[in-house]
């Protein structure tokens, strides 16, 4: 049957009806939803692991013990994961292996521009990138027929046009392949160097087997214009190729983007007078096809960043502009805030307040280094701000360790802020971490963690306690606070950086999104009280602005939080009768 789908689940119907059985990955915006959509699929054991090298290690695990395996990741997360990818690339797969990468053009979502086709490139791994959600579904199966032909693992790219976007599918009944049997073989699984030695050979091999392969598969394939153009494109950019020029240029479109072939490249090029390249984000395709010897256009003409559009062809191609959604000129402008409520907001206002440095991390509490709050000096990586703070307590011979923290989410923690934290109590720096506690993962969208008790599908699970982990770790100052509490929060952060030895805050407070969470009242403002001071304007709340002077809260999105009542002096805020229950 025919369906509607969003790219990221026609991916988890490919994952279906190829008779995966095991998927392990880390949520990251686009990727998050195939994993999730999976789950849907009773048939298909799915899991959040703590971070994205643990997930591709469960799935080749998984694949060793003869089922079809996947997991999947953002860009970012691919770096994470790269240290088995590496090595797995020499063993090679018993039954398939998928890894979804989701790159993010324009940064939506991420912190870089990263093009992950670098990785399959340097790890010598066939890539597959789709263009929309048909091919989704369908190169989702092909990828797995490739690992088991050629053994070895397939990088899946996709990009958050193709993720979050819809088109038609035409759906299929699940097959499953028989169980291929594990065999102990310590020369192709063991990578020792001797052994690492013999594989590396047959992964050169595999790669020319590969490049003859993408000569006429069905992944690779050729669209003949009308005129004298010939462009060679992939993915989301094979889209705005086709709405702007429809059939009057002939197109190479690549699926297989890892390795590029040869035949079909100087066949296509030897047919068209004009040659161009159409890619995001680095010229991948462009060199290759350079290295050929062809005369080819590409990056003199289209940008190195962000990501294209329909618009951006057009235009870098001298051609009619084609109509687009615009922004409408005159409006202000809407940064994201964190929302009213939101936990994090009572603790940076504290760090703010006291003029504390903040090494920050990645999480929706990022939007503690905006305006009003501005709380936050660095955002690097996952995990990243407990080491780039006993780094910098190291350097300034801990000078600084009196008005320094590190904060990172609960999630984050447990993803890569252990090994930080280890660090900090092996090498005793006088260092504060401060671990935002939610409950939940927030900035993907509500995903399970280690933390919560609950596992991907909701149920039941193991719950790591965050204060006695510490403690084992070797930190014997752990506290708790609650960040609604801004005079009992900002004291014992206070206190915790005059402590001459490693310490964790734990700032806890659930996630004021989750469903379970219940809302107070809304408070009020008394037009008589208020001054005007704008004091309450500092902690950036979404539910408080300023009309005709006056402090105004807009009652549809107050939650009852009631941490701006306890900033305004002349008690022009109110809360309502039964509010502080």
């Amino acid at each position: 049957m025919k369906e509607l789908m969003l790219g990221n689940k026609a991916v988890a119907r490919g994952l279906y009806e190829a008779g995966v059985c095991v998927a392990s990955s880390y949520p990251g915006t686009p990727s998050t939803e195939t994993t999730e959509e999976a789950a849907k699929f009773p048939e298909i054991y799915c899991e959040w692991a703590p971070n994205e090298k643990v997930a591709l290690e469960t799935a080749f695990g998984a694949c060793l013990a003869g089922k079809r395996s996947y997991c999947a990741m953002k860009h970012v997360g691919l770096n994470v994961a790269a240290d088995p990818l590496y090595t797995i690339s020499y063993t090679g797969v018993n039954a398939g292996m998928v890894i979804l990468v989701a790159d993010d053009p324009g940064m939506h979502s991420s912190q870089n521009e990263q093009d992950s086709r670098h990785h399959a490139i340097a790890s010598k791994i066939p890539m597959v990138e789709p263009a929309d959600s048909a091919e989704a579904l369908a190169f989702v199966k092909k990828a797995y027929e490739i690992s088991e032909e050629f053994d070895t693992p397939v990088l899946f790219r996709i990009c958050t046009r193709i993720a979050h976007c819809q088109s038609i599918v035409e759906t299929s009944d699940r097959v499953v392949p028989p169980v291929r049997p594990y065999v102990k073989d310590v020369v192709k699984n063991a990578m020792v160097p001797a052994n690492a030695k013999i594989r590396h050979p047959i992964v050169e091999e595999r790669t020319r087997k590969l490049i003859e392969y993408g000569e006429t598969c069905d992944l690779n394939r050729v669209e003949k214009g009308t005129g004298n153009v010939g462009i060679i494109t992939s993915g989301t950019c094979y889209q705005y190729v086709k709405e702007v020029f429809g059939d009057t240029v002939s197109v190479l479109k690549l699926g297989l983007v890892n390795p590029l072939p040869v035949k079909i490249i100087k066949d296509f090029a030897a047919s068209v007078e004009k040659l161009y390249v159409i890619e995001e984000l680095d010229p991948i395709i462009e060199n290759h096809v350079r290295a050929l010897g062809i005369p080819v256009r590409g990056k003199e003409i289209f940008p190195m960043e962000d990501e294209f559009s329909q618009t951006i062809v057009a235009e870098k191609m001298g051609c009619e502009e084609k109509p687009a959604c615009k922004a409408i000129e005159g409006l202000p402008g809407r940064p994201p805030a964190m929302c009213p409520g939101c936990p994090h907001r009572g603790l940076f206002y504290a760090l703010s307040k006291n003029k504390i440095r903040v090494f920050g991390d990645i999480g929706c509490y990022a939007l503690g280094a905006a305006p009003p709050l501005s709380a936050i000096d660095t955002i690097d990586c996952m995990g990243a701000s407990i080491n780039a703070l006993h780094g910098f307590n190291k350097a300034t011979e801990e000078e600084s360790s009196a008005h320094s923290v590190a904060v990172l989410g609960d999630s984050t923690f447990m993803h890569s802020g252990m090994t930080g934290l280890a660090n900090v109590a092996y090498n005793q720096s006088n260092s504060t971490t401060i671990i935002l506690d939610n409950s939940i993962t927030g900035m993907t969208g509500h995903q399970q963690n280690p933390t919560t008790g609950f596992n991907l599908r909701g149920e039941p699970a193991g719950k790591i306690d965050l204060e006695s982990l510490c403690k084992a770790m070797g930190i014997e100052h752990v506290r708790v606070v609650d960040p609604y509490d801004l005079e009992s929060t900002e004291k014992v952060i206070l206190e915790e950086l005059k402590t001459e030895a490693p310490s964790v805050v734990i700032s806890r407070r659930p996630c004021v999104l989750l469903k379970n969470v219940k809302h107070k009242p809304p408070v009020s403002i008394n037009p008589d009280k208020c001054r005007g001071c704008k004091s309450c304007m500092r902690i950036g709340c979404p539910a408080i602005s300023f009309r005709n002077g006056k402090a105004s809260i807009d009652s549809s999105l107050c939650v009852g939080c009631s941490v701006c009542t306890q900033l305004c002096r002349f008690d022009a805020f109110e809360i309502p009768e039964g509010g502080n229950e």
